[in-house]
């Protein structure tokens, strides 16, 4: 589940920049498909390509979890 949350939120914000995929490997040093695959969810990912993926973003580490704790808020505001 939490790569499929990671995988959205990286397409989401790489959507939001208005960035291909292949422009978005390529700013990133990393592979189109490796990108693919992420955001589809079916890898795994290292925290040094999460670097690199942020660093592309524009965005610190920390940003690019808000999506997380927003997630959780609610999850536990319906308990």
């Amino acid at each position: 589940m939490i790569k499929e949350e990671v995988g959205k939120r990286i397409k989401t914000l790489r959507l939001t920049k208005g960035m291909s995929q292949e422009d978005f490997a390529f700013k990133c040093g990393l592979d189109r498909t490796y990108i693919t695959s992420l955001e589809r969810g079916k890898r795994n990912i290292s925290l040094i390509n999460l670097e690199k993926i942020t660093n592309a973003l524009g965005i610190s580490l920390s940003e690019f979890f808000i999506f997380q704790q927003r997630s959780n808020n609610v999850k536990s505001k319906r308990n």
